[in-house]
């Protein structure tokens, strides 16, 4: 009887390593995929830093020029700014100085209707005179 609880034994064991064999084959063929896998991920990783850094420094090195051409701007635009103000209050100037100019015209056109009146009355009296004179001549 023992012997056959050993055969019975023998036989479950030969029929569970035949099918634990195949388990345990694609079980290792998968745990090497992915060991494959992680070590490509990894190389993937290490190129990926590489850049990042390398694209990291490159936009320090902008912003780095983009700070000091900020700075050479803003000075250039304080210099500018007093030309700005001296060019507003020479626009300014140039209107006081044409509206005076204006006022000045419309003065000279009021002294020149003023005296175009006076010479209008000037030979008007003069043609009175000399009517007058000959009429005094006449009488």
């Amino acid at each position: 009887m023992l012997e056959v609880a050993l055969l019975i034994f023998a036989i479950a064991f030969a029929v569970m390593v035949g099918v634990f064999i195949p388990i345990g084959v694609k079980l290792y063929k998968t745990v090497d995929v992915v060991n494959e896998t992680i070590e490509e991920s990894k190389e993937t990783i290490k190129v990926l830093t590489s850049d990042v850094n390398v694209s990291l420094h490159q936009a320090n090195e902008i912003l780095a020029k983009a700070n000091v051409l900020v700075e050479d701007v803003n000075g250039k635009v304080s210099t500018i700014d007093p030309l700005f103000v001296a060019v507003a209050d020479l626009s300014e100037s140039v209107s006081d100085l044409n509206a005076q100019a204006r006022r000045l015209s419309q003065k000279a056109t009021q002294a020149t209707s003023n005296v175009g009146k006076a010479s209008a009355a000037y030979a008007v009296g003069k043609v009175a005179s000399k009517l007058l004179k000959k009429e005094k001549e006449h009488e």
